[in-house]
């Protein structure tokens, strides 16, 4: 009995400390939401105003690209993710793919009218969900769920998807990325609901140490090992420092984000769980996420590989430790916000 009334002493204990915990996190709401997303394509609108882009054209462009950031941003917001869990339900969950499927369509409809290019973004939209549909019930780890993860990240690494989104220009990266984290989220948060991604924008306690570490432990490493190898010149100019707020903005949203998404979010979480052990996850992880570099010229790029690793053993633990997408993805972006700044 006294075992018995400690025990459940201490749950009582735990529990109110995760609810003091909760009550002193911020989290994303809609409004806020509303306020970044419309920010934002301000921002696209005031920008493609400025570069001579105008028309029909650039504005369904412009729509698509709108529609599918506010996709994926707003489901960062936990009430917004929750209500659409809700009022979806577990079978109602396969109309979340529609979003990027009826968006590539609209543009490839509009745009392009390429009909191969059409269909591909059609199966690239569906599919991921499709197969994590039939895996309702299993464990995660199934081959379903890495077969997921492949079909959504290897047509962006050998750069197949840029081509469905040739107009205008300085919009093919933006649109590519954002229809696969549109996709890639309806597929892994909607329909899946796989546990730990921690893709909910919120800031809890600890999250700032976690940030402070891993910038600081990895420049220690990576700015001299950068140097030695030849990878990183120090060279600051003043062009880059009055590009930075966008720049800045675009590296967070259309960078760090998304990749933290697939890599921390989806597939260490998985590796982590099929070899059950976090440790063996984070490494497994962060050698994939270098070699996701090795692209980059001249090819093959192994200085960028070696420094890439090294950096996803940190954003990795940044994951790791808070189960959260947002501290990797400040980490992450002040890292990329820095080279871009300081070196070349």
């Amino acid at each position: 009995m006294q075992i018995k009334f400690f025990s459940e002493a201490r749950r009582a204990r735990v529990k109110s400390s995760a609810v003091t915990n909760n009550a002193k996190s911020w989290q994303l709401n809609f409004r806020a939401a509303a306020v970044v997303w419309l920010g934002v394509v301000l921002a696209g609108v005031f920008l493609g105003w400025k570069m001579g882009y105008g028309g029909l054209r650039f504005g369904v462009a412009l729509g698509v690209c709108a529609a599918l950031f506010g996709f994926e941003f707003f489901l960062a917001s936990p009430t917004v993710l929750g209500n659409v869990r809700r009022k979806l339900g577990q079978h109602g969950a396969i109309l979340a793919p529609l979003v990027p499927l009826f968006a590539v369509l609209i543009y490839s409809f509009a745009i392009t009218g390429n009909w191969m290019w059409m269909l591909a973004g059609a199966a690239y939209a569906v599919v991921p969900a499709l197969l994590l549909a039939g895996a309702g019930g299993k464990l995660p780890g199934h081959l379903q769920d890495y077969a997921a993860a492949l079909l959504i990240w290897l047509p962006i690494e050998f750069r197949w998807m840029y081509r469905m989104f040739p107009y205008p220009l300085p919009l093919t990266h933006i649109l590519t990325i954002v229809f696969a984290l549109s996709s890639g989220v309806a597929a892994f948060v909607v329909v899946r609901q796989l546990d730990g991604v921690g893709y909910a924008i919120e800031w809890r306690r600890g999250f700032g140490w976690q940030v402070a570490f891993n910038v600081i432990a990895f420049g220690m490493i990576a700015i001299p090992l950068g140097i030695k190898i030849g990878f990183l010149t120090y060279s600051p100019t003043m062009q880059r420092v009055r590009s930075l707020p966008l720049s800045a903005l675009g590296i967070l949203l259309f960078t760090a984000w998304p990749e933290e998404f697939l890599f921390r979010g989806v597939l260490q979480n998985l590796l982590s769980r099929t070899l059950k052990n976090q440790w063996l996850g984070l490494i497994l992880a962060s050698v994939i996420f270098g070699l996701s570099h090795i692209l980059h010229a001249p090819f093959p790029n192994w200085k960028y590989v070696l420094l890439a690793t090294i950096a996803g053993i940190f954003y990795g633990n940044a994951w790791m430790k808070s189960r959260s997408l947002l501290p990797g993805a400040i980490v992450h972006g002040l890292v990329d916000i820095s080279w871009h700044v300081l070196f070349r």
